[in-house]
């Protein structure tokens, strides 16, 4: 289970051994850059450059002896960040109907997503900062695609483009990276099914993939407008996933259901164990 080595030699391998390279690591806020940070540290220490992306107003991520911080202004305060996750954490872990988790999730996602959206258009409208990106010569981006800003960067400055992630709503990442899902063992979000259904199992998890095309749709949509005005190109959600080189996938099937893999996406969920010893 401890795969932060494994995760820096994939880096490694794509970014060149020969000679120190320049990384832009574009992270998600709270528990995502937890996982992040394992591998943006163990780059720097290994002499690559790396520069940080983030807002001003973060939860988690804060500047570092290992990384270059570079930071933009958003039009919210932490207090109303805070406020909104630990609102969403909390609908998390509250039972009930389908339809009810369905509205409250509806609702919280919205809201978390118009944070990113925002804190997105912000860096984009940023003119400073990304002619700074154009002049400093990355070798690739190392993002997070469950916000798309860096996606978005990684194709304006025509670089390669490494995700690193947990799963992203409504199946989108298989989408992109043509990896099968077939209703009837890959349980779909909501459902609390198994990879092990029944007939009648296998149609409820079949219909729940109707609602996703809504989630998706007000959920990343306005990325795919804030790309399209950034390139001076039509994009779509989808051409940005696409783009990406490698998926560092943070799951591990020990836990979880199992599920098809393309070449290009790398189990990695052993990093969130790196510095914990395990009993037998």
């Amino acid at each position: 289970l401890s795969a932060s080595p494994p995760v820096v030699v994939l880096l490694l391998s794509l970014l060149g051994l020969a000679a120190a390279e320049k990384l832009l690591v574009v992270p998600a806020d709270g528990s995502h850059w937890l996982s992040m940070q394992e591998v943006v540290d163990i780059l720097a220490q290994r002499g690559h450059e790396v520069v940080v992306l983030a807002p001003e107003v973060t939860m988690r991520i804060k500047p570092s002896k290992n990384f270059v911080m570079k930071m933009y202004s958003v039009p919210y305060t932490e207090e109303d960040l805070k406020k909104e996750f630990q609102a969403f954490f909390h609908f998390s872990f509250e039972e009930g109907s389908f339809l009810k988790r369905f509205v409250k999730a509806y609702q919280g996602i919205k809201r978390i997503t118009n944070f990113g959206v925002s804190s997105c258009g912000h860096l984009l409208q940023n003119k400073e900062l990304i002619r700074y990106l154009e002049d400093s010569k990355f070798d690739a981006v190392l993002t997070d695609p469950v916000l798309l800003c860096g996606a978005i960067l990684a194709k304006r400055l025509s670089l390669p483009a490494v995700y690193f992630l947990r799963g992203i709503p409504c199946g989108l990442d298989f989408d992109a990276t043509q990896c099968p899902r077939p209703p009837s063992y890959v349980p779909r979000g909501f459902t609390q099914l198994t990879d092990r259904m029944s007939f009648l199992q296998r149609v409820k998890n079949l219909l729940h993939d109707i609602p996703d095309i809504f989630l998706c749709d007000f959920a990343f949509q306005p990325y795919s407008k804030l790309a399209s005005e950034f390139l001076q190109q039509e994009v779509t959600v989808q051409d940005l996933l696409r783009q990406a080189s490698i998926w560092l996938l943070r799951s591990e099937f020990v836990l979880e259901y199992p599920r098809p893999l393309m070449p290009n996406i790398i189990p990695i969920g052993g990093v969130n164990c790196a510095h914990k010893e395990l009993a037998q």
